[in-house]
């Protein structure tokens, strides 16, 4: 979509970054969290380096985005999503493909902190995470333009970051040496596993929008997401269940893993995953599926608030 309206210098660089997404970066990481104090290995500044981490990282992914999406013509003038800097002249692509290099240059940064506590696995989580986030819409076969790019959210905004976020903290909780090359006992659970899926879920859910949203234009591009290959009904089935799994995983945390009643504090959140669906699965323009997509990442937002607190409701209490 082509700006139309004059904006200023740092309201653009605003609109590349797609604050509206960074509920997909953060919420993961606040589930790890949560996890690992009611489990007893809580690290402050571990914790801390994995928020900021993986928000870079987000963010970085948004310029690469807004970049490769312009350059490779896949953001058109009938787009009906929110404004890419890049294709609507806002601001130059030599300075948004910098931007995106100086961001994941400061991930790394913040990674070699983690790196040193997790060793060799956090090496190749951080690694593989910043490959995939340029992959996803550039390089040579950019792998979000071919189907794949809801597998990567629910990996890497999912299960990646929520392990990754409690292994972290676990090795320092633990006392595992520095620099290990392995998975040291303790440190990767089954429930942290679990934790990942339910996020990776409801980040994925962002994208199912976003694209059930673009999926006429998407597909006139030649870009052939996964909305554009399965089409509206099955992506709409899609939709469902990822929202089913999400809603699933503190049910079972608390039948099956001795948690607390209080896990299931994100059921309170199903109104909102309910207004959301009867959107996604009635619209097709963007008028509509705009504010749903923004409530969708509100809506794990709150879901990951709720979930943390009911993580941490017995330690605290």
């Amino acid at each position: 979509m082509t700006a139309t309206a004059e904006v200023t210098r740092r309201r653009a660089w605003l609109m590349a970054a797609r604050p509206q997404t960074l509920p997909a970066g953060g919420a993961p990481v606040v589930l790890g969290v949560a996890l690992a104090a009611a489990d007893g290995v809580f690290a402050p500044l571990p914790a801390l380096a994995a928020l900021v981490g993986a928000l870079l990282i987000q963010i970085g992914t948004n310029f690469a985005n807004d970049y490769y999406d312009a350059v490779n013509g896949a953001d058109t003038d009938d787009r009906e999503g929110f404004t890419r800097v890049t294709a609507g002249g806002l601001i130059d692509p030599p300075a948004v493909k910098r931007a995106m290099i100086a961001t994941y240059v400061l991930a790394v940064v913040v990674g070699l902190y983690l790196v040193a506590l997790g060793g060799l696995p956090i090496l190749v989580v951080g690694v593989s995470s910043i490959v995939a986030g340029l992959l996803y819409t550039g390089g040579p076969y950019p792998y979000g333009y071919y189907g794949l790019g809801d597998l990567f959210v629910f990996v890497y905004f999912g299960l990646v970051a929520v392990v990754g976020t409690y292994y972290v903290q676990a090795v320092s909780a633990l006392g595992v040496e520095p620099f290990v090359t392995g998975l040291p006992a303790g440190t990767v659970t089954p429930e942290s596993v679990l934790v990942g899926a339910a996020a990776g879920a409801l980040a994925t859910c962002i994208l199912v929008v976003n694209n059930i949203r673009d999926r006429e234009t998407d597909a006139k591009a030649g870009k052939r997401t996964l909305a554009v290959l399965l089409g509206y009904r099955l992506s709409r089935v899609e939709f469902c269940g990822l929202v089913a799994i999400a809603y699933a995983v503190p049910v079972v945390l608390w039948l099956g893993f001795d948690y607390a009643a209080t896990v299931v504090a994100p059921l309170a959140s199903v109104p909102i995953a309910l207004s959301v669906a009867r959107v996604v699965l009635t619209e097709r323009n963007g008028d509509a599926l705009n504010p749903a997509l923004e409530r969708t990442g509100q809506l794990l937002a709150v879901y990951a608030v709720l979930f943390g607190a009911g993580l941490i409701a017995p330690v605290v209490v």
